[in-house]
């Protein structure tokens, strides 16, 4: 168990976006109810949703289901970046994020959710971050939300955040291969007492068992327009691949489960959120808890997966410029 603001969770919880958003098709609605089902079976408590995941639908499939359960998990949820039109728009100004939270506790059927991120501080926008966190505070006044959370950001706007109100975590995406926030975010969050949630923690498939081929990748999944999932980098970062599993065979578990094992490894703050929609990597991924990876095997990894030997940049440049985070030069 882990600190996660208020609450004590689980160190590996369930990101729900694959249910709904981002991998092409979405599983149906069925499907999706089955992999949170096993998930409370397995004794996951941490469930994180956002408003712009499937443009709503992710939340109307997590909060309805899990809503008997209410009382055994933590339930969190993001604002500041949504559809208008079908168009996907970040807008963090207070009126909009009213908006939001309106809309997300009708969506969750929920009276209060318990983790309530800010998806994106636009760092082009008229609107101080300090106005957004204000605004955020207030819902916690209210009783809509328990803990407010920041989402891709650099640690001088993690700072500036807490000096409105107590940031209970950070999420940011963080695996062997997409390392920016070690450059400051792990060690402002330390410092703060702030939980740091990795999403993205396999490297959206990669640093797992299975093969993928990009030129199998459905029509919407968000991959196709990643420069890693692109030639050169893709047949770059392949070269390395084989060595990683290696090293995940010696260690006596799963390449997810070491790369997951990895992340934890940093920090008594830090939580993972893999998503998934197959049960058995969902069991898969839960079974990292077990694997006591070692000093050696760190050292191994870190080694081989670094900024200095990744290909490619982990976003294309019109949504890298959008975010707030520092980035390796």
């Amino acid at each position: 168990m882990r600190k996660l603001g208020p609450f004590n969770v689980n160190e590996i919880g369930l990101g729900c976006m694959n249910l709904s958003h981002a991998y092409g098709v979405p599983p149906s609605r069925k499907q999706g109810e089955a992999v949170l089902q096993r998930a409370l079976d397995l004794g996951v408590d941490h469930f994180d949703s956002a408003a712009l995941y499937g443009f709503g639908r992710n939340e109307e499939l997590v909060g309805p289901f899990l809503k008997l359960h209410r009382n055994r998990i933590v339930l969190a949820s993001k604002c500041g970046m949504r559809s208008e039109n079908g168009v996907r728009k970040i807008d963090a100004s207070p009126a909009k994020l009213r908006e939001d939270i309106e809309n997300s506790l009708r969506r969750l059927q929920t009276d209060v959710i318990d983790l309530y991120y800010l998806h994106r501080y636009d760092k082009g926008t008229p609107v101080p971050v300090e106005d957004s966190v204000g605004e955020l505070s207030r819902f916690v006044d209210e009783g809509k939300v328990r803990a407010i959370g920041l989402s891709e950001v650099s640690a001088e706007t993690i700072a500036r955040a807490h000096a409105v109100h107590p940031i209970a975590a950070v999420q940011s995406e963080y695996s062997l291969w997409s390392r920016n926030v070690e450059i400051g975010v792990l060690d402002a969050c330390e410092q703060l007492r702030i939980a740091f949630v990795a999403f993205s923690p396999l490297a959206r498939g990669f640093l797992t068992s299975v093969n993928i081929d990009p030129a199998a990748f459905a029509e919407k999944d968000i991959r196709r327009g990643m420069p890693r999932f692109k030639e050169p980098h893709f047949s770059e970062n392949q070269k390395w691949l084989p060595e990683f599993r290696a090293i995940a065979e010696d260690a006596g578990c799963t390449p997810a489960q070491l790369a997951l094992a990895w992340v934890l490894s940093n920090g008594q703050n830090v939580h993972a959120i893999p998503g998934t929609t197959s049960i058995e990597h969902l069991e898969e991924n839960w079974r990292a808890q077990d694997v006591d990876i070692s000093a050696d095997a760190c050292r191994r990894v870190e080694a081989l997966i670094n900024q200095e030997t990744i290909s490619g940049p982990r976003y294309p440049s019109p949504t890298q410029a959008e975010i707030d985070t520092e980035e390796f030069a």
